[in-house]
């Protein structure tokens, strides 16, 4: 009997599968589409932090920027200065009253401790008075009254009193420092006014002639 002949294996099916090109423009299109999206979320992210850089400048040059308080002389007043016999009396302190402003720019309060004032003649200290400390609000503009007491003795001794006292007027001048604190976004900023003022006064009209002043800050 013929021996049955064996029948062939089947040819292995492929293990791959080649893609038709609707299939090809599905995936291309998938991925131009996922890469638009990561742009786009690229960009918005990169939107999102240029715009809190540039907001940050802004604001840190304007609204969060520190500015030095303005203080301006409003008005000098000298009290007891009086004469006896063509000499200045010794006995009675001559006192200056001076009215100072303080104008803050700041969107923040301005912490100020004692300042001191002082008053020359001819470049020379006849006196000094201290202010206690205290707050200028944000943005607003508060005045305050020093009180300087001169002796007598040493600006009587002072070379030119005498004859200066005779023409009728007197030139002093003054040095204010206040020393204080800017806090903004819980950063305390130092702040130093210091003013210089220059002034006569006529004994006649009892008033301030020829004030010059000149502020300067550091912070």
């Amino acid at each position: 009997m013929a021996a049955k002949e064996q029948g062939k294996p089947l040819a292995p099916a492929n293990s791959y599968h080649l893609r038709s090109d609707e299939e090809e423009v599905i995936v291309s299109s998938h991925t131009k589409l996922c890469q638009r999206k990561y742009v786009m979320c690229c960009g918005c992210v990169s939107a999102l932090f240029l715009i809190i850089a540039v907001t940050a400048i802004v604001l840190g040059f304007t609204v969060f920027h520190v500015e030095g308080p303005r203080i301006k002389m409003n008005d000098v007043t000298i009290q007891q200065l009086e004469f006896a016999n063509g000499a200045l009396r010794l006995d009675t302190n001559v006192t200056l009253l001076a009215d100072v402003s303080i104008k803050n720019p700041n969107v923040a309060s301005f912490k100020y401790g004692n300042t001191t004032t002082r008053v020359y003649y001819n470049e020379t200290e006849v006196g000094q008075g201290r202010t206690p400390a205290g707050v200028a609000k944000a943005r607003r503009t508060m005045r305050m009254n020093v009180t300087v007491d001169i002796v007598p003795g040493e600006i009587s001794a002072v070379p030119g009193f005498i004859k200066e006292v005779a023409s009728g007027k007197l030139t002093v001048s003054t040095y204010t420092r206040i020393e204080g604190k800017v806090k903004i976004l819980m950063v305390n900023k130092n702040v130093v006014v210091e003013l210089n003022c220059k002034m006569t006064y006529n004994f006649a009209s009892k008033e301030i002639e020829g004030e010059d002043c000149k502020r300067r800050v550091s912070l």
